[in-house]
């Protein structure tokens, strides 16, 4: 399913500290590097505008949705004031309290507090194997929620259809970013993966989020630097791996629920996930 399943007390392996179509052999992540995308999203457009409906589709709601799997508090919006480019080369995903008067109907009370956005390239853009860059600037504070990840496109119901996060930061670890595979008897607390150290907080800089998912193995970095690699080696009896499969991309802006915890007075508003680039290397779908 294309819920969020959070909820996490993630089973950790810490590290310390769009537009063109075609494919490409997936190398090495190096040689991904080297290449030139199949697909990428840049971004270029007048403010206001809307990412681009023949590569994203923007997912609503929230009761029917049943608090995407979390709990949470946000309602997805088709509005500009959650999801538009910026005019500068960047989309911005904004999560923000509602406007007075405002009835959006909720899973865990009767009408939701936030609006957000979430998009996904589902049925449109999809990654084989290779490399997938993004450049973001993620939101941090109380309640908050950030991410950008995956899912399988093999139509089986969630977590059998395998979810790789490719970047998660918690609102109140501002400078950790956490990488986590979910599949079918992994998932949620369960959830296999590691994270690494920012210098400083997530929406004080940009940084390039990428997973590189070759035949039997996918490795996590920031900027370059890798910090965890799972291979099937690494699963839990009988070790179902399913991600030899096409997974498309999923961002969005979270807020409240079981994983990370409610927003206070504190948490930032609006709370914008800025995104420079999307990029896809490899064999895949674009």
């Amino acid at each position: 399913m294309t819920k969020r399943h959070t909820g996490l007390a993630l089973a950790l392996v810490l590290a310390a500290s769009l537009s063109g179509c075609g494919s490409h052999p997936a190398g090495t992540p190096a040689a991904a590097a080297a290449e030139t995308p199949f697909w990428r999203a840049e971004f270029d457009g007048s403010a206001g505008t809307r990412p681009a409906e023949e590569s994203w589709n923007t997912e609503t709601g929230n009761r029917e949705a049943e608090g995407w799997g979390n709990n949470e508090l946000q309602y997805y919006t088709q509005d500009a004031a959650n999801s538009a480019l910026d005019g500068a080369g960047h989309l911005l995903l904004s999560a923000r309290p509602v406007s007075a008067g405002s009835e959006l109907p909720c899973w865990t009370q009767d009408f939701c507090s936030w609006t957000s956005a979430r998009l996904t390239t589902e049925g449109k853009v999809a990654l084989t194997r290779g490399r997938v860059e993004v450049r973001a600037k993620l939101p941090t504070g109380t309640g908050l929620l950030p991410a950008i990840w995956m899912l399988g496109d093999n139509g089986r119901r969630w977590p059998g259809q395998g979810e790789i996060d490719i970047c998660e930061v918690v609102g109140a670890e501002p400078r950790t970013v956490y990488g986590t595979a979910h599949g079918p008897t992994y998932f949620n607390e369960n959830g296999l993966g590691g994270s690494a150290s920012l210098p400083a907080d997530a929406s004080r800089a940009f940084h390039t989020y990428a997973v590189d998912k070759e035949p039997r193995r996918i490795t996590w970095s920031v900027d370059g630097k890798p910090y965890f690699t799972l291979t099937p080696s690494k699963l839990p009896s009988p070790r179902d791996w399913v991600f030899e499969q096409d997974m498309h991309l999923l961002l969005n802006v979270a807020v409240g629920g079981d994983w990370p915890g409610p927003p206070d007075a504190s948490t930032p508003v609006p709370a914008t996930m800025e995104v420079d680039y999307v990029r896809f290397y490899g064999e895949g779908r674009g």
